[in-house]
């Protein structure tokens, strides 16, 4: 298979698992337990149908939307992760400059392989970044200074990591960061030479946001769930999410808000936004999915911040029937995820562009010229 005969996202998926190891492999299509949510989390959008309207004059769309104040072209961004580098050597370099081609959101994680201060001074399109609040508080308040001082547009805060999720693959497969050799992982490299030629011959990698405070996931082997249990601070509460939100001092948002009480106290301490997650299953399984708690978190708080449905999108269709409910936009991880392993830039870029003329052509299907036109009258339940 190649990337010109990937026409979906699953498409996308399946490249990316012929080229890497497999541990690595099932590290991102992994979730936690049975991965009932996981699955969940993209079959809720299958109980929902869309009625499409006709005659609506559609030759030109804007499928252009507005969060946190900040103008994207399409109404899907990449949600940030962690440990690209890890999925292919170009790793986040290849991911902005992907989202800057599109004109979208690009997030970077707390535990990302490539440094604040290089994507604040290389990529131009609207940033994010996701804070994981880490026991060493110089270490948490330190990359806030840092992302301000590289220009970074909004601050999101990971709520839904108080411990690690129970991942079983990862169990299975041995699975650490950095990648632990033993006999299973040098029998997966030499089955997959392309990609342990780059990851050994490229830069080391490492946890860039880390270095200088932890070794644990650069230069010491964990495993997530570990890493989590251990370096992460478990006493966080909506008094540290306060003073985060009033420290950064610019569009900020809670990402793995699942419930709309929560939401409301998002409002309370002056989030721009909610992102409504389970972390793509990978925390508490038997969680409700995003899409199936959308309604419930707009109409509670909709009319006073912007909510964002992020997990389980795998097609254009699927972001629209979240905006027809109202949210502002959708997040994913794994779609540009499949995508990156599988081609680097030229496969996110791919990832991006079925999404786009999946959105543009259910648009104009659907008989719509914007997304404000998107509305629940679009929909039915089963």
């Amino acid at each position: 298979m190649r990337l010109k005969h990937c026409y979906n996202i699953g498409d996308l998926r399946e490249l990316a698992r012929r080229r890497l190891p497999g541990p690595i492999f099932h590290y991102i299509d992994g979730a936690a337990d049975d991965e009932l949510t996981y699955r969940r989390n993209t079959e809720a959008f299958d109980r929902c149908d869309l009625v499409p309207n006709v005659l609506a004059g559609v030759e030109h769309i804007d499928m252009s939307t507005t969060v946190m104040g900040l103008k994207l072209d399409m109404p899907f961004f990449l949600s940030p992760t962690a440990l690209l580098r890890l999925f292919h050597h170009d790793g986040e370099r290849a991911v902005g400059a992907a989202a800057e081609k599109f004109g979208t959101l690009f997030g970077i994680s707390s535990l990302g392989t490539v440094s604040i201060e290089e994507i604040g001074s290389t990529i131009r399109t609207p940033k994010i970044f996701q804070l994981y609040v880490h026991k060493d508080k110089e270490l948490t308040w330190s990359m806030i200074d840092r992302c301000k001082a590289a220009g970074f547009e909004a601050l999101t805060l990971t709520v839904d990591t108080i411990v690690g999720g129970n991942r079983e693959r990862d169990l299975h497969t041995g699975f650490t960061t950095p990648v632990r050799l033993n006999w299973r992982s040098v029998l997966s490299f030499m089955a997959h030479p392309a990609w342990a030629f780059n990851y050994f011959t490229h830069e080391r990698f490492e946890l860039s946001q880390l270095k200088g405070y932890v070794k644990e996931g650069t230069s010491v082997a964990v495993s997530v769930a570990e890493y989590f249990n251990t370096m992460l601070d478990q006493s966080m509460d909506w008094n540290t999410a306060a003073e985060i939100a009033k420290y950064w001092g610019g569009p900020f948002a809670l990402k793995g808000v699942m419930s709309a009480d929560d939401a409301r106290r998002a409002v309370d301490i002056g989030a721009a936004a909610v992102i409504i997650s389970n972390h793509g299953g990978r925390q508490l399984d038997g969680c409700r999915s995003p899409f199936d708690q959308l309604a419930e978190i707009v109409d509670a708080v909709g009319d006073q911040i912007d909510v964002i449905c992020d997990g389980g999108i795998r097609r254009g269709t699927h972001v629209l029937k979240a905006l027809s409910v109202g949210a502002k936009a959708c997040s994913g991880g794994r779609a540009y995820l499949y995508a990156l392993a599988a081609a680097g830039q030229p496969g996110v870029e791919r990832a991006l562009g079925l999404l786009r003329d999946e959105i543009e052509r259910g648009m104009k299907l659907m008989g719509c010229r914007t997304v404000s036109e998107l509305n629940r009258d679009n929909l039915r339940y089963r």
